[in-house]
């Protein structure tokens, strides 16, 4: 069973770049496909973006695509959530979540989860 724990978030104007940080223990991170989600107050979590476990093949809500960028470094048991250009929209708890299977864009396929980090983007 992996575990993930989020950091980098912060408080950043409009136009900035925060870099998240997800790191996993706990199990063969090279075995999981990652995703990110967010949340935002009274609204459902929402896919943001998915890796596969090579770290290619790169899926992005078309809402971010062009802004952020997913990686992961597997010696590091790492993935990373590079996000350019932000906007007040972007506000949310972000989270990153580990699938053994397939490299998903829905909540409910994601098994392991971390408890988030919190970005405030202020216009």
């Amino acid at each position: 069973q992996v575990q993930l724990v989020e950091s980098g978030g912060g408080l950043v104007q409009a136009g900035d770049s925060l870099r998240l940080s997800c790191a996993a223990s706990g199990g063969t991170f090279s075995w999981y496909y990652m995703g990110w989600f967010r949340q935002a107050p009274g609204k459902e979590r929402e896919f943001v973006a998915a890796i596969s476990r090579s770290g290619g093949s790169p899926d992005y809500a078309d809402s971010v695509k062009g802004r952020f960028t997913i990686s992961r470094d597997n010696a590091k048991n790492t993935v990373y959530l590079q996000m350019n250009s932000l906007k007040p929209e972007d506000t949310a708890v972000y989270y990153c979540a580990a699938n053994r299977f397939f490299k998903a864009t829905r909540a409910y396929d994601y098994d392991y989860w971390g408890q988030g980090t919190q970005v405030t983007v202020s216009s």
